[in-house]
């Protein structure tokens, strides 16, 4: 989600920068420090830039500070990075960058930041510096990253409200959402992207999400932060932000809120297409080559799909992905019998799963609209096809008894 992958040059950089400042837990804030939220815009050119970003900027012109205390600092080229990736174990860490360098990164891109300035006491600006340094210790930088509840936004927000002197009431953003509707909203020129998503994500993305989970997205923290306020024990209330603006300002709304540039070359498409060629290859009586060689694709893409979400629900530890009920579509089994489509002598045996498989599409889009998840329209041709390959072949079997 909200990451910045860097150049090596760059972290070690940061972490220089880190090694140099390690007697700054000592500095005393002047009265004039700031501390700010920067909420960095969608960025449609990398997956990782899609849902924008989130930091922490403390300014204090006094002790010679202007940093931005950075949560999504990831080393690519760590050993075993997209398996660990894959899994769910990919560790983060917080790197405090020169502010300029950081804001330098996103104009540079031609990405829209803004800044909240935050309506803090100066024990409270003294408390978050502290605790951003300590974070930032090479014994505590990293962290477990996690897509949904633990991230580059709902880091920063948590040190904030953990050394307030009070509660934070936050201001609401607007109707309720699952949390696959919160990623849909960056979602809507990039179908492809959305597709893969409802691909992998169960049902426990369609669960409500509460007002403070929403702020998993950097949008929804900067929307959240607008009208939120400081409660004391006393039960005085002060705006938690005094004052807010545009740092640089490019597209407003972020890339990934335009139209698509192609929007008909959507998964619904393409796959409605394969339907129709599909269906002018079932016309034919008998089976053909061509035939099974379209069934070894069909099935064993989409057995590869299968193997890759049955990895997800049960040895992965990515959020909402157990359980998904596309596995009843995906079977992972599709990517072992695939290739046994052109041997005769097990046509029987391909043919009693072909009537399984059949009947249980059959029931799969008979039951659509009861399955207890959010099913992606665009999988219906996909879905589509297999069914009608799976009865096809029954059926020619028991005509032709191959």
């Amino acid at each position: 989600m909200c990451v910045m992958k860097l150049k090596k040059l760059y972290i070690l950089f940061s972490l220089l920068f880190i090694s140099v400042n390690t007697f700054s837990q000592q500095i005393q804030l002047s009265d004039s420090a700031k501390i700010s939220l920067l909420t960095n815009y969608p960025w449609d050119k990398q997956v990782y830039a899609l849902f924008g970003h989130t930091a922490l900027r403390v300014q204090d012109e006094v002790n010679g500070i202007d940093v931005a205390f950075n949560y999504g600092i990831f080393d690519f080229d760590s050993s075993d990075f997209l398996y660990r990736f894959v899994k769910g174990e990919t560790d983060y860490m917080v790197v405090p960058i020169k502010y300029s360098y950081y804001i330098g990164e996103y104009n540079n891109r031609e990405v829209s930041t803004f800044e909240q300035a935050l309506n803090l006491t100066h024990p409270e600006k003294q408390a978050v510096w502290d605790a951003l340094c300590i974070n930032a210790l090479p014994e505590n930088r990293v962290y477990r990253y996690n897509f949904f509840f633990d991230n580059c936004s709902t880091r920063p927000r948590d040190i904030i409200e953990n050394n307030l002197l009070g509660t934070v009431q936050y201001g609401s953003t607007g109707d309720d959402m699952t949390f696959r509707d919160l990623l849909y909203t960056h979602l809507i020129m990039h179908p492809w992207t959305r597709f893969g998503i409802d691909l992998i994500i169960g049902n426990g993305a369609d669960r409500i999400a509460t007002e403070d989970e929403k702020m998993f997205l950097p949008l929804f923290l900067k929307k959240s932060y607008e009208n939120a306020v400081i409660i004391d024990d006393e039960g005085y209330e002060r705006p938690l932000v005094e004052d807010q603006h545009f740092v640089s300002r490019f597209n407003e709304s972020g890339d990934s809120f335009r139209t698509p540039d192609y929007p008909f070359i959507t998964g619904c498409f393409v796959f409605a297409a394969c339907l129709l060629l599909l269906m002018c290859v079932c016309c034919k009586e008998k089976p053909s080559p061509i035939g099974r060689i379209f069934d070894v694709l069909l099935f064993g893409v989409a057995g590869v799909a299968g193997c890759i979400i049955f990895f997800l629900m049960f040895f992965s530890e990515h959020p909402a992905t157990y359980p998904n009920w596309n596995i009843i579509w995906l079977n992972p089994m599709q990517l072992l019998l695939a290739p046994l489509f052109f041997v005769k002598k097990l046509s029987k045996y391909i043919s009693y799963y072909h009537f399984i498989n059949f009947a249980l599409l059959s029931l799969f889009l008979l039951g659509w609209w009861f399955i207890p998840q959010s099913l992606e329209l665009a999988f219906v041709p996909y879905i589509l096809s297999l069914w009608l390959r799976s009865g096809t072949n029954f059926v020619q079997y028991q005509r032709w008894k191959l």
